[in-house]
């Protein structure tokens, strides 16, 4: 392998000729070979236009020549285009801060840019990932910056999902509207409900939590990006912090807004913790409703049966003809995972120290990751599972009709103790609550007929 000699503060080493990195990445790369895990494209590229947004605000200030600055951003935006992407290599559990993946991309850079200014890779005498690339930054503002801006992009994808989700479950609450079915508590027989009314829920449910994500990644539209080291801006024109968020909003189509404190934003992982938070929680629920939607399926034989969910894929290996709900199972695999990257993120926020949280590459990686992976799953459970929901309204009015807690509408009219009675009877004799009731003279079956009309029952009022 051919290589090329680059040197740094801790002396000379080899790097492959090929390689756009340089030095400090393939230190890194030879410290920290720990998972195969390289950073999420969404990091890469929120890092990357932090890079592009400071070449042009530099050149602007007149601190960076134009030649340098039109170099640097040519090479940030064929990256963007896809190029390059191979050479950011640095394993997600690598150096405190990020240092390692913030020099990456320095380097990759720079080497592109020196290259489209007539050099060869490593000629640093021509463009320097530090000098120039890192000019005005440092890894302690421009990571949990890139962080921000990538966690946004990626949950404004999510909540187009949830969204989705959310109208679906609407679609099949206004469809399911006339079933009347048994509701069940504690897994046991409860009084009617309407299976558009569970459906209605899930969609409430998925609604409120797309409102708190939407809220949590407007809290991480604040950047502290012009802190440099410690929230102090050493380095930095006094113009950088205003004129950087402008171009980054309007080169994303994201209202960022410069940080109220900056030291603040530089100690504290907050809004990061506050959209995994939220992320969790909807998986919670996601994972409520995906087992609901198991239960409620079950069978075909010897389960509940009220609901069908489409046919996805075979579902045994050595027992024909069985169906799982193979779509339900994924979804709650990614949420089990998501709530295992939230704690990691909880812990690692926790653990900074006086000016500067070291742990953020492991939050990167974990809050891009949840998002990415349960937007994918909701989008694929939404299309390939709810949209497909069949219902068998004959089978729930059946579990309805016989549901021994059609005695709850009786207490208002023979108490609480005698409807108790028609229950054990019932239980005990194998008649129907109505047969139990008329047989004891209790009611006349005018009446009984008026009270135990099941549509009535599952709305508010005195039957």
């Amino acid at each position: 392998m051919q290589t090329r000699l680059e040197k740094d503060s801790l002396g000379e080493r080899p790097v492959p000729a090929e390689a756009y990195y340089g030095i400090q990445t393939a230190r890194a790369v030879e410290n920290f070979p720990v998972s195969g895990l390289r950073p999420k494209p969404s990091y890469v590229e929120a890092t990357i236009h932090i890079k592009k947004a400071a070449a042009k605000v530099n050149s602007r200030l007149g601190l960076l020549d134009e030649r340098k600055a039109d170099a640097i951003q040519r090479a940030c935006e064929e990256i963007l285009a896809g190029k390059l992407r191979e050479w950011f290599v640095v394993d997600v559990y690598q150096a405190g801060a990020g240092t390692s993946h913030n020099m990456n991309v320095n380097e990759v850079i720079a080497n592109r840019a020196i290259e489209l200014l007539g050099g060869k890779k490593g000629e640093y005498s021509i463009l320097h990932p530090n000098d120039h690339v890192n000019m005005a930054q440092s890894t302690n503002d421009v990571c949990p910056t890139a962080i921000r801006i990538a966690a946004v992009v990626l949950a404004h994808s999510l909540l187009h999902t949830l969204r989705r989700m959310e109208d679906v479950l609407e679609t099949k609450a206004r469809e399911f509207d006339p079933i009347i079915k048994s509701g069940r508590t504690h897994l046991q027989d409860a009084v009617p409900i309407r299976l558009g009314q569970e459906f209605g829920a899930y969609a409430t449910c998925i609604r409120k939590h797309r409102e708190a994500i939407g809220s949590a990644a407007g809290r991480n539209q604040e950047l502290g990006i012009g802190g440099t080291a410690v929230g102090t801006g050493i380095n930095s024109h006094p113009d950088y912090r205003p004129m950087m968020v402008h171009e980054l909003s309007s080169g994303l189509g994201i209202d960022f807004r410069m940080a109220d404190d900056y030291f603040e934003t530089m100690q504290s992982l907050r809004p990061m913790v506050d959209l995994s938070g939220s992320v969790r929680c909807a998986a919670q629920d996601l994972i409520r409703i995906a087992n609901d939607l198991r239960l409620l399926s079950s069978g075909p034989r010897t389960g509940l049966a009220e609901i069908s969910l489409p046919d996805r894929q075979p579902g045994s290996s050595i027992m024909p003809g069985k169906i799982n709900p193979v779509m339900a199972e994924m979804l709650n695999m990614v949420c089990f995972q998501v709530i295992g990257c939230d704690t990691t993120i909880l812990l690692a926020a926790q653990a900074g120290q006086l000016e500067l949280n070291v742990m953020m590459p492991v939050v990167a990686f974990n809050l891009l990751h949840e998002i990415e992976i349960l937007s994918n799953a909701v989008d694929l459970f939404t299309r390939f599972c709810l949209a497909g929901i069949g219902a068998d309204a004959e089978r729930c009015r059946a579990y309805a009709e016989t549901s021994m807690s059609l005695a709850t509408v009786l207490n208002p009219h023979i108490g609480y103790a005698a409807a108790a009675e028609v229950v054990k009877e019932h239980l005990a004799s194998g008649k129907s609550i109505r047969q139990i009731i008329l047989g004891k003279g209790l009611l006349t079956q005018e009446k009984l007929d008026k009270i135990f009309d099941l549509r009535s029952m599952t709305e508010p009022g005195i039957k």
